[in-house]
């Protein structure tokens, strides 16, 4: 951890996001195991990091069938009550908190159906929680999944899901929407409907393009009338670039994304979002996975730092810039 921090402010970042796996802390009914939260938001603050939490995975006990993937509690209002404790704990010291993962993807969202209307009902409950404990934190809704699929089983397509997730009153929880802008190994600059792509894949549909999620989203609120900011909670670009043999099965893209790359979308990104100033933080996903864990893991392809511990040309760039 410590680590992981010293390399946040050695890149000059304001902001650190932390997951927190609800199920890990909560181990039976409030019955909580701090201790490896409490370090760490000890120690960002130690370093003057502004830290956000994002919260998913309810616990096995608040579900009627606990299985191998995650999903919300059954009965939504343990979900308040947990967010009411974890924001009590650490009123003042946390600035935001991120209600769930990606809720419009089953994998995050067993034992419910899809609905973005009852996605909703968990953020009031979350935020509700938060508002009690910690009134001056920032609330934003989980973000949300870009898959291009649209079944209504596996997946919903996000722009689907937002405009559900507003007609269904979200906005009158959350400070802010979240967004995960993935763009697969496409450019930051590029949208779906170019007549050309770098990318050989992953090229044909607007959730594949960063440019045109964001732009989406903010269009999809503005149509409301929502005035709400939009937080990136999680982007970046994969690259496989000098981790060896890797098995890239159903994330080939990460091949077509060079080291160099990876950089220059990231700086180019950064630019980007200073032009639109809907646009509130933004946290790179990853700063450290594949030094953690090696270069196997899908996430791993996305770190600033390699398997071996050395710096990527994206933690060199970043670091000069300021960013």
């Amino acid at each position: 951890m410590t680590t992981f921090l010293d390399a946040a402010v050695d890149l000059g970042m304001g902001w650190v996001k932390q997951q927190v796996d609800w199920n890990s802390i909560e181990v039976a009914p409030e019955e909580y195991h701090w201790g490896e939260l409490d370090r760490f938001v000890e120690q960002a603050q130690a370093r003057r990091l502004t830290i956000m939490l994002s919260v998913a995975r309810a616990p096995g006990f608040s579900r009627a069938e606990p299985v191998e993937e995650d999903g919300p509690p059954t009965d939504f209002t343990i979900f308040h009550r947990f967010m009411l404790a974890l924001s009590s704990r650490y009123t003042g010291r946390v600035a935001a908190y991120e209600l769930w993962n990606e809720p419009n993807l089953r994998r995050e969202w067993r034992g419910h159906d899809l609905s973005a209307a009852k996605f909703v009902e968990l953020i009031a409950q979350g935020a509700s929680g938060v508002r009690q404990g910690d009134p001056g934190a920032v609330v934003i809704s989980g973000a949300l999944g870009v898959t291009g699929i649209d079944d209504g089983i596996n997946a919903m397509a996000d722009r689907v899901y937002l405009r559900a997730m507003i007609a269904a009153g979200a906005g009158n929880f959350v400070d802010a929407i979240g967004a995960h802008p993935y763009a697969a190994a496409n450019p930051p600059d590029e949208r779906a409907a170019d007549a050309s792509h770098k990318a050989t894949g992953y090229n044909n549909h607007p959730s594949f393009f960063f440019l045109d999620t964001l732009e989406d989203y903010h269009a999809i609120l503005t149509e409301a009338g929502s005035d709400k900011p939009i937080w990136i909670t999680e982007f970046g670009w994969p690259s496989v670039d000098g981790f060896g043999d890797v098995n890239t099965t159903g994330w080939d893209y990460a091949r077509e994304v060079t080291e160099k790359d990876q950089a220059a979308y990231l700086r180019r990104a950064i630019e980007l979002r200073r032009e639109r100033p809907w646009l509130g933080p933004m946290m790179i996903w990853n700063l450290n996975v594949a030094w953690l864990f090696g270069p196997g893991r899908p996430e791993s392809a996305y770190s600033l730092i390699r398997p071996d511990g050395s710096l990527r040309p994206a933690y060199k760039q970043l670091r000069r810039s300021g960013e």
